[in-house]
C-alpha cells in the first residue's frame, strides 16, 4: 500500500469512528430524554467520547504499523486487542481518562456496538448459510443458555435487595 491510501483509510477510519461516536452521544441523550435521571451529557462526556475516538483511532495507526512487522502472530492480531491494550495504558496512567471516560453511559456505547456487530453479520449472510445446520442447534443453545442465566441472576438480585 503506498503512503497516500495509508492516509486516506486512516481518514475514512477516522470519519467512521467520528459518527460512532456522533451515535453514541445521540443514544445517551435519547436515553437522557426518557430517563432524566440517567447519566447527564457534561464537559466530560464530550471529552471521553473524544478520548474513547483517540484510543481507537491509536489502535487502528498500531495496528497499520504492526502489519510492516516480520511476525505473523503480530501482523494478524486484531484491531479490538491493540485498541484494548492503548485504553488500558491509558487508563492506568490516568485516572483524569478514567473519570470522563465513565461520563459516557455504557448502555449508549454497548447499543451502538450491537447495531455495528448487526449490520456486519447481515454483509455476511451467505457465508452464514454455507455454515452447517448443526451451528443452529448451538446457537438456540447458547441464546437459551444466556436468557436463562440472565433471567436467574436478575431474579436473585431482585430478591437480595
Amino acid at each position: 500500500m503506498t503512503k497516500e491510501n495509508n492516509l486516506y483509510e486512516l481518514f475514512k477510519d477516522a470519519v467512521i469512528l467520528l459518527l460512532s461516536v456522533s451515535l453514541v452521544l445521540f443514544v445517551q441523550w435519547v436515553k437522557l430524554i426518557r430517563n432524566p435521571k440517567s447519566t447527564p451529557i457534561t464537559t466530560d462526556t464530550f471529552i471521553g467520547l473524544g478520548m474513547l475516538w483517540l484510543f481507537s483511532l491509536l489502535g487502528i495507526v498500531i495496528s497499520m504499523l504492526m502489519k510492516k512487522v516480520p511476525w505473523k502472530i503480530i501482523q494478524g492480531f486484531p484491531i479490538l486487542g491493540w485498541v484494548s491494550i492503548v485504553s488500558l495504558i491509558f487508563c492506568l496512567l490516568s485516572p483524569y481518562c478514567v473519570r470522563v471516560i465513565n461520563a459516557v453511559d455504557f448502555l449508549s456505547l454497548t447499543t451502538s456496538v450491537l447495531a455495528f456487530a448487526g449490520i456486519s453479520v447481515t454483509h455476511r449472510l451467505k457465508e452464514l448459510t454455507k455454515i452447517s445446520w448443526k451451528i443452529l442447534i448451538v446457537a438456540i443453545f447458547v441464546f437459551f443458555g444466556m436468557y436463562f442465566m440472565d433471567t436467574l441472576i436478575s431474579q436473585i438480585a431482585l430478591n437480595l435487595s
